[in-house]
């Protein structure tokens, strides 16, 4: 009957009106939600097959719940560098599991970018979300697998042991004065038997010769330890550009090898214009040799190595010498800049626009510790929504591809920057009015039919 198809109708509109409020609803709720993606009921009519040509009967309407996750929420400054946000597509991949994840622990995806550290170290979104990267070993190597989720772990900033960085460069900015007078002692100069480094190291005049000008710097060992080094110079007598030259430890304790702790020994030799000639200097070894020194680990074969006490790792140390200069003035340092660290503790996290997670400690060293997955799906508006604005794969999103960021079409990580909920309060109340009035003339449907069917039955009587 035409006036029950009535009723049935009014009900599917009841029933459609309050799907639509029930989104609306969310909408509203959600939209300081970071990176919430809105939803919306549209509305699509049945129709009945009439039995009775000339006779109508009602088919009614369904609501249909489309998810709108694929659309982009603006991007906004944040104040913490581990708050995220994804430009372009893609999600971060996120577990409720911090340590000991095994590939049964499930793993979700989210762009609520909302990290931090958690008392454990580990980067933790809001609603508890663990990040998921790929760990960065020490050689910087990354193991990359774009299908399989256990590859990536939670990542943790904190439990990384101390960051020491051992000299491997020295900047030597400095003058040798071309009109030094040649000293007396020049003439009995031997590296050997009267070097410099005995002068300086056992202040001993009996068997060193003291140098014109020396250098001083600090460098830093395999463990962390501070060492000081020198590089004296001797005008020599045989050539106007040329000095004698050493390389020696201070104490001499801290090196196995030449005599007081001398690493190496030869001329520096300069040119006409003041410039350093490399290609004749012989302090580093044969003429032209690389301007470097090598020290073998304590307890190591061979000579100069570290004292046997230290129990330090080899070493090799370059030497930038391009603005030492011979020029006919006083000869000063004007800069020692060694590399290297000692030990330092993490004081902070930094993010990259690639994934790249970087901890920061207080010696000033960075260290890489892994790099975030992006993972993306052919369609992303397929994807099931579960509890703490997160989503699940289906059949409808298909598999995922886990991309690094800003590659292969995969959206590039803003770092301390949070995507906004992609809710439109005015559109949501104008629909929130429209629902509203279309759930009363729905119901007024009802009571219509209603009064109908009466009138119909009260015909008996």
């Amino acid at each position: 009957m035409s006036i029950n198809s009535a009723m049935l109708a009014g009900v599917s509109g009841l029933t459609a009106n309050s799907s639509a409020l029930a989104a609306i609803s969310d909408n509203i709720a959600n939209i300081n939600t970071v990176a919430y993606k809105r939803n919306q009921v549209n509305f699509a009519n049945i129709v009945t097959a009439q039995a009775v040509t000339g006779r109508y009967s009602a088919g009614g309407v369904q609501g249909l719940t489309r998810q709108y996750i694929s659309q982009q929420g603006l991007i906004q400054s944040a104040n913490s560098s581990t708050d995220l946000a994804i430009s372009g597509d893609g999600f971060f991949i996120v577990t409720e599991k911090g340590a000991g994840l095994t590939s049964a622990d499930k793993r979700v995806f989210t762009r609520a970018g909302s990290f931090s550290v958690d008392p454990d170290g580990f980067l933790r979104n809001d609603a508890g979300f663990y990040l998921q990267g790929w760990p960065i070993a020490a050689d910087g190597s990354i193991r990359y697998n774009p299908s399989d989720l256990t590859e990536l772990n939670s990542i943790n900033v904190k439990n990384l042991g101390s960051a020491v960085q051992a000299t491997a460069n020295v900047v030597l900015s400095a003058n040798l004065n071309k009109t030094q007078t040649i000293s007396a002692a020049e003439a009995t100069y031997d590296a050997t038997t009267r070097s410099m480094a005995d002068w300086e190291v056992n202040s001993d005049p009996a068997t060193g010769t003291q140098p014109d000008f020396t250098i001083e710097m600090n460098v830093v060992d395999t463990v962390g330890g501070i060492h000081k080094i020198a590089m004296s110079f001797l005008k020599s007598d045989a050539n106007p550009n040329e000095w004698h030259a050493e390389i020696y430890a201070i104490p001499a304790s801290d090196v196995t090898g030449g005599p007081s702790g001398q690493i190496t020994a030869g001329m520096v030799v300069f040119n006409s214009d003041g410039t350093m000639d490399l290609a004749n200097t012989t302090l580093f070894g044969a003429a032209g040799a690389a301007p470097s020194i090598s020290l073998a680990a304590s307890g190591a074969a061979g000579t100069p190595r570290w004292a046997d006490t230290l129990g330090v790792g080899a070493q090799d140390i370059a030497f930038d010498l391009d603005n030492v200069t011979q020029y006919a003035s006083a000869s000063t340092v004007k800069v020692v800049n060694p590399d290297g660290a000692t030990v330092g503790t993490v004081v902070g996290v930094e993010v990259d626009e690639l994934g790249v997670v970087s901890a920061i400690f207080d010696n000033s060293q960075v260290r890489k510790i892994a790099q975030i997955g992006v993972a993306t799906f052919a369609n992303p508006d397929g994807l099931r929504a579960v509890s703490g604005n997160a989503y699940r794969a289906t059949i409808e999103s298909g598999e995922f591809t886990i991309k690094q960021a800003g590659l292969s079409g995969a959206g590039t990580i803003s770092p301390s920057t949070l995507e906004n909920s992609t809710v439109d309060l005015s559109a949501e109340f104008t629909g929130l009015i429209t629902t509203q009035k279309a759930y009363s003339a729905c119901s007024r449907i009802i009571t219509t039919s209603d009064q109908m069917l009466d009138e119909l039955i009260s015909m008996r009587r």
